[in-house]
């Protein structure tokens, strides 16, 4: 079976940091790239960042380039998002997504694999 399970979210004050993690029980072999989405109430599922698996290849949306860091552990099968400086604007669901093949790095329907979401909430 394919999961992707998301850990990490929380509470934090405006400017502090956080830190996301993503444990995958797929073969990582064969996954080309995983990364991390976000969604606040009303609005679309918007992209963050991104990894290739093989080679740590980053990608970042530039609303947050500077500010988070998208690494893995291949070892163990676990991608992280490291969030600092946080922002109000920040408020949302993160979701770990995994990719087998893509097109386009930043639209979530070329990702095949998606967990379930963690809630991060910045507060002023």
């Amino acid at each position: 079976q394919v999961q992707l399970v998301e850990s990490g979210g929380g509470l934090v004050r405006a400017g502090g940091p956080l830190r996301l993690s993503c444990a995958a029980s797929v073969r990582t072999f064969s996954m080309f790239v995983m990364g991390w989405f976000r969604q606040a109430p009303g609005k679309v599922r918007e992209f963050v960042a991104a990894i290739t698996w093989s080679h740590g290849g980053t990608y970042y949306a530039d609303s947050v380039k500077g500010r988070f860091t998208i690494s893995r552990e291949y070892v163990k099968n676990t991608v992280y998002l490291q969030m600092n400086s946080l922002k109000p604007e920040d408020t949302a669901v993160y979701f770990c997504a995994a990719a087998v093949t893509i097109a386009t790095m930043s639209n979530p329907k070329g990702y095949d694999y998606w967990g379930q979401g963690t809630q991060v909430t910045v507060s002023a």
